[in-house]
C-alpha cells in the first residue's frame, strides 16, 4: 500500500506537535510548605494535593499546552527557613507563580520577597495581615483569622452568650486571631473577661485553663490556635471538667483534630469550609460538585481523608492556574491582574469573588458552623 506525500506531512506534523508539546516550556510552579514540624498536618496534605492535581493536569495535555512542574521545598514549620526558600524559587528555579506558605509566619516572611519580584503568591495561611492591606502581587484562599472570630461570635451571639474567655497561641496565626478576636468581639456584644495565652510547643494548658475555669462569669471558651496545640486544650479541658461551650477556630478544621483530641472533642464547635462535610451538604449546594470530587480524587490516591488545608492547596493551584489560561501566558503581570479579577470561582473555601480592595474573595457565608458530634462533623444546629 502506498502513503502519499500528503499522508506523510500529516503525519510528521502530528508527531511534529506531540514532540512539541511535550517539549514546550513547562509552567513552573514553586511551593514552600510546612511538610515537616508542628503544622504538618496542615503541610502534609497541602503538598499531597499539589502533586495529585499537577500529575492529573499532566496527563490531560497540561495547562496552555505547557506541562506544570511543582518546585516545593519543605520548611519545617519555620518560618525564617521559608524566606530562604522562597528566595531560591525565584532567583534560581525561576517558577513562574508561587503556592504556599503553610502558616502566616512562613507566608509574610516570602511576602516582601514575592513583592520584590514581581510574582503572583497565593497563600495557604489564615491571617488577616496577608491580605490586609492589599499587596499588588500577593492573594490567599483560607477564610481569615477575623472571619472565624465573627462566625463565632454569630453562633454565641444566637444562644445568648456574651461573657467569653479567650485561650490563643503565641504563633502568627494565633496572635493575629487574638488582635481580630479582640477588635471584633465589641461587634457582638461579648465582653472578654479572661484572655490567655500559650506557646505552639507547649504540652500542657491546663494552668491556663485552671485560671479561666476561676474566672467569674465566663459563659464560653474560645480557642484560637492551630497543630496539635488546641487538642491538647480540649483534652485538658475535659480532665479539668469544665462543662461550658467549647469553640475552637478554622485551624482545627480537619479530621486530624478529632484523632489528636479523641473523646474530648465531643460538643466542639469550629467554623470550617464545606470540604469537611461534603457528604452532609444539601444536593442544591453549588460547593456540593467540587468539593465531593476533590475528596474522591484525594482519598483514592492516598487512602486517606481530607483536610480543609489540603483544599486550601487545591484552591490555590486552580485559582493561580485559571488565571494563567485568562492571561493566555504565564506574564506575571497579566496573571496577577487575572487573579485579582477572579469572579465566580467555585473553590473548596467557598465561592471567589476578588477585586482591587480585596485579594481573597470570601464571604462569612464561606463559613460553615460544626459541631463535633459522635465523634463526627456535623452541621450545627
Amino acid at each position: 500500500m502506498k502513503t502519499s506525500l500528503k499522508q506523510l506531512v500529516a503525519g510528521a506534523a502530528l508527531a511534529f506537535g506531540a514532540l512539541g508539546a511535550l517539549a514546550a516550556e513547562p509552567i513552573k510552579i514553586g511551593s514552600v510548605l510546612s511538610v515537616t514540624g508542628p503544622a504538618a498536618f496542615l503541610g502534609d496534605p497541602e503538598l499531597k494535593t499539589l502533586q495529585l492535581y499537577v500529575a492529573e493536569i499532566n496527563k490531560k495535555g497540561g495547562v496552555l499546552g505547557r506541562p506544570l512542574e511543582l518546585v516545593h521545598y519543605d520548611d519545617g514549620s519555620d518560618a525564617g527557613k521559608a524566606n530562604g526558600f522562597t528566595k531560591r524559587l525565584i532567583e534560581d528555579d525561576k517558577v513562574d507563580v508561587l503556592v504556599g506558605g503553610t502558616t502566616t509566619g512562613s507566608t509574610m516572611s516570602a511576602v516582601p520577597l514575592a513583592e520584590k519580584a514581581g510574582i503572583p503568591f497565593v497563600s495557604l495561611a489564615g491571617a488577616v495581615v496577608i491580605i490586609e492591606p492589599v499587596k499588588k502581587f500577593v492573594f490567599k484562599t483560607p477564610h481569615t483569622d477575623r472571619m472565624a472570630a465573627e462566625k463565632v461570635f454569630e453562633d454565641m451571639k444566637k444562644r445568648g452568650i456574651s461573657k467569653v474567655a479567650l485561650l490563643s497561641e503565641t504563633s502568627g496565626f494565633g496572635a493575629s486571631g487574638k488582635k481580630e478576636t479582640e477588635a471584633v468581639a465589641g461587634k457582638y456584644g461579648i465582653t472578654l473577661v479572661a484572655n490567655e495565652t500559650y506557646g505552639p510547643k507547649d504540652t500542657d494548658m491546663s494552668p491556663q485553663l485552671t485560671k479561666i475555669k476561676n474566672s467569674a462569669g465566663v459563659q464560653a471558651v474560645f480557642v484560637f490556635g492551630l497543630g496539635q496545640g488546641p487538642a491538647i486544650v480540649t483534652k485538658n479541658y475535659k480532665q479539668l471538667g469544665i462543662a461550658l461551650p467549647l469553640y475552637q477556630s478554622h485551624g482545627v478544621a480537619s479530621d486530624e483534630f478529632l484523632k489528636l483530641a479523641g473523646p474530648a472533642a465531643e460538643g466542639v464547635r469550629l467554623p470550617s469550609p464545606a470540604q469537611l462535610i461534603p457528604e452532609k451538604l444539601p444536593a442544591n449546594d453549588p460547593q456540593k460538585a467540587v468539593v465531593t470530587a476533590y475528596a474522591t480524587a484525594y482519598k483514592a490516591a492516598y487512602k486517606t481523608d481530607v483536610s480543609t488545608f489540603g483544599g486550601y492547596a487545591y484552591d490555590g493551584l486552580m485559582l493561580a492556574l485559571d488565571a494563567i489560561k485568562r492571561a493566555g501566558s504565564t506574564d506575571k503581570a497579566k496573571v496577577r491582574d487575572a487573579l485579582e479579577a477572579t469572579k465566580g470561582f467555585i473553590g473548596t473555601s467557598g465561592t471567589f469573588n476578588m477585586s482591587a480592595t480585596d485579594h481573597m474573595g470570601l464571604d462569612l457565608s464561606a463559613f460553615r458552623m460544626l459541631e463535633v458530634k459522635n465523634g463526627d462533623w456535623a452541621l450545627a444546629q
